[in-house]
């Protein structure tokens, strides 16, 4: 019986829990349907008396949100691919290679993943337009961010590395083959789950980025949801609704991943664990 009841009041606390956390998506999607006084109303409408099923093609077609949103694709899966592919290599040698010196390095340039990226944009921008490459911006972005994520990618990807055993790299070198072979068919197809989960996260991180692409790309058409919500806020005046309302379009597709793959994100951040 006591295990019963504790096992309810767990389930109570979670469903508190998600319902608190879900709140302000719930809200979010309520007021874009919401007008501008329904907004203001006090006390507020939990549910929209008249829906304005329109703001969304609104903000779709009048107001190029579909530009934006390919930005941000261009700039994600950039800043994921090269990620993956610079940090995957560099996961497994730090993964086969381990001592005391390497885990004291990994910890401190980890820390360096507190600092705002409104204090690193600053010799960013500098660097880069000594550099020249201020003149592919969307470019310079993806290279500011694979530099930004590369460190939570690496620690990821290299505790996945660590729980592939050694001895079957062992084993395929004694048949022959390279130790690129061994890594190439050996390591790599194993720790593929974790290696696709990182991507994933670095995709999502990357799709929400504010700071590095608003500094650095200034023509409007290059620029990514994010800076593109900024259309919205006027010095007189703000369109919450319209706001909402690409939030909704900017939010669902990141959502409905999560959702999707969510049982794979987490077998695949639990697989360094197990070993």
């Amino acid at each position: 019986m006591t295990t019963t009841w504790t096992q309810r009041g767990l389930l109570l606390a979670a469903l508190t829990l998600a319902a608190l956390y879900l709140f302000p998506l719930y809200w979010m999607y309520v007021t874009s349907l919401k007008t501008g006084s329904e907004i203001f109303a006090t006390p507020p409408a939990f549910v929209p008396i008249d829906p304005q099923w329109g703001v969304f093609q609104y903000v779709w077609g009048l107001r190029g949100m579909g530009r934006f949103l390919w930005n941000s694709v261009v700039i994600a899966t950039g800043t994921m691919v090269l990620t993956a592919i610079l940090g995957t290599g560099c996961a497994y040698v730090l993964a086969r290679y381990r001592n005391i010196w390497i885990d004291i390095a990994l910890f401190l340039v980890l820390m360096l993943q507190v600092l705002p990226a409104s204090l690193m944009i600053t010799p960013i921008f500098v660097g880069f337009s000594q550099l020249g490459l201020l003149d592919t911006p969307r470019f310079a972005v993806i290279l500011a961010l694979t530099a930004k994520t590369m460190p939570f990618f690496v620690i990821l990807v290299r505790a996945t590395f660590m729980s592939v055993p050694s001895e079957l790299e062992e084993a395929a070198l004694v048949d022959g083959n390279s130790r690129i072979g061994a890594f190439w068919f050996v390591a790599l197809p194993l720790a593929r789950n974790g290696i696709l989960v990182s991507a994933i996260l670095i995709f999502m991180q990357a799709f929400g980025e504010f700071v590095y692409s608003k500094s650095i790309i200034q023509a409007v058409d290059l620029q990514p949801a994010s800076v593109g919500l900024n259309a919205f806020m006027g010095p007189n005046t703000t369109e919450w609704n319209n706001i909402m309302a690409y939030a909704s379009i900017y939010v669902t597709p990141i959502l409905a991943i999560f959702v999707l793959l969510q049982r794979r994100i987490v077998s695949g951040l639990t697989s360094g664990a197990l070993k």
